[in-house]
């Protein structure tokens, strides 16, 4: 049983960090601001302005058919393990990839046939590929892993922890994120520390930090608190008369704290507002009926609004749900890649667009990689992946990291084809948290277990 001065003095440790988290959005007492103002006091100082956007895709995407070895030997290995889920080599040649550096022993890669804007990203040099990239304690053999000699991960190939695993380096629960963590860092550099870390696909970890707290949007803008701005009940006074309710002070600390809250909500959705009303029309083409699309298009207007929001540095958060096919993937995943591609690619083009590519980088995420063995017409839940980042500062037309062989029970698979990954996500963030202005010193406070991986950057940016 915990001890009760052990259970109080964590409950304490929770209170404080949360009012520190709220200090700095502007809701808490002088005390917590000056608490949030201690981690402040680290930050980096930033002259220009940078964004780092999180492309996030629910379900586990199968990289098996994203990212499809291609060369005669590799292929055929490819399409004996796969099945009925293999992809028909012809239909490989217009996305075949041809890196900078060559992959050893002859393998070549293809992306899926219908990433063809990607493709093109890749062949100009604004798109690298990061393989086999997952979450990892330690650095870890598959002798090790055989043995459990060293720590794992905890909960692998659980949908809802491998998710919060990816974003903060906890299981589900977890209150803290790398995105969000970056945020704290940097939100000195913003004229409202509330616009750091902004998410248009709802509550996710990696945005949360210890002050940084998401601002959330919506694909068409601000989300509005509707009654006290229009006719409630048909009546202008009734809308007066609810939001004075629910702003005015109280003598009550809890009321009174909520009508700081919700104060602050109301002002930032109006500073929001004006902004992006006052930026100019763009001209790039987002594809209709793509939702991963209408996200990042929000995410561009309000990159193209970041002066009048006060930002230089801004972590972002999109998603797209329905990777987690252990049936109809054949039916189903070609147009899920599709939409991927077509969203970062028009993404890209605006970044063009606005003069700001070089200081936007966008980048892939999914809960786990899948299995390279059919389980009928869909895969199961893996663990390492193929990951895109995308961005005038990537150091594209490569591939990053160590190609895994195609094979089941081989000397990268921990089962059915499932990847051991040989990158860590500490490493790949590290990777865009220098990029994005932490220094060397400052990464473990980002990426807590980057101390324990030798390279500390993956070198594509």
């Amino acid at each position: 049983m915990t001890p009760l001065h052990s259970s109080g003095q964590l409950a304490r440790r929770a209170f404080l960090r949360r009012a520190g988290q709220l200090g700095l959005a502007g809701v808490a007492t002088p005390w917590a601001l000056n608490l949030a103002a201690i981690g402040e006091a680290a930050a980096f100082t930033a002259s220009d302005y940078k964004a780092l956007v999180c492309v996030f895709l629910y379900g586990g995407n199968d990289h098996g058919n994203t990212v499809i070895p291609v060369d005669a030997a590799n292929y055929a290995k490819y399409a004996t393990i796969r099945g009925g889920l293999g992809l028909p080599q012809a239909s490989l040649a217009g996305t075949t990839l041809d890196p900078s550096t060559a992959l050893p022993n002859g393998m070549k890669l293809a992306l899926a046939p219908q990433m063809t804007g990607l493709k093109q990203l890749f062949d100009s040099g604004r798109m690298a590929v990061q393989l086999n990239v997952g979450p990892l304690r330690v650095p870890t053999t598959l002798a090790q892993y055989q043995a459990r000699s060293v720590p794992l991960p905890p909960k692998l190939f659980s949908h809802n922890d491998q998710q919060s695993i990816w974003q903060s380096s906890q299981t589900e629960g977890a209150t803290r994120g790398w995105g969000g963590r970056m945020g704290d860092l940097a939100m000195a550099n913003n004229g409202s520390s509330v616009f750091t870390c902004i998410s248009v696909s709802g509550n996710a970890v990696y945005l949360s930090g210890d002050s940084a707290l998401q601002y959330q949007v919506s694909p068409s803008g601000p989300v509005s608190m509707w009654p006290t701005k229009s006719g409630l009940y048909g009546s202008n006074a009734c809308s007066a008369a609810l939001k004075s309710l629910i702003t005015g002070s109280s003598t009550h600390t809890l009321e009174n704290e909520y009508a700081r809250v919700t104060s602050r909500s109301i002002a930032a959705e109006a500073q929001v507002g004006a902004a992006l009303a006052g930026i100019p029309t763009s001209t790039t083409a987002y594809p209709a009926d793509n939702p991963l699309a209408a996200q990042l298009q929000m995410v561009a207007k309000l990159i193209s609004a970041r002066s009048a929001l006060g930002t230089k540095r801004q972590v972002f958060m999109v998603s797209m749900g329905g990777f987690d096919l252990h049936d109809g993937l054949p039916y189903q995943h070609p147009a899920l890649l599709a939409k991927v591609s077509e969203a970062m690619t028009a993404f890209y083009a605006n970044t063009v667009e606005l003069g700001i590519a070089n200081s936007v980088t966008a980048f892939t995420a999914s809960d786990f990689g899948r299995t390279l063995v059919s389980n009928g017409d869909g895969s199961d839940h893996g663990w390492g992946s193929h990951h895109f980042v995308v961005g005038g500062a990537v150091k594209g037309k490569q591939f990053y990291g160590t190609a895994p062989s195609v094979s089941v029970n081989g000397p990268d698979d921990v089962g059915q084809g499932r990847l051991l990954p040989t990158t860590s996500v500490d490493q790949f963030a590290a990777t865009m948290a220098r990029w994005f202005g932490v220094s060397d010193s400052e990464l473990s406070l980002v990426v807590p277990g980057i101390g324990n991986f030798g390279s500390r950057t993956m070198g594509f940016l």
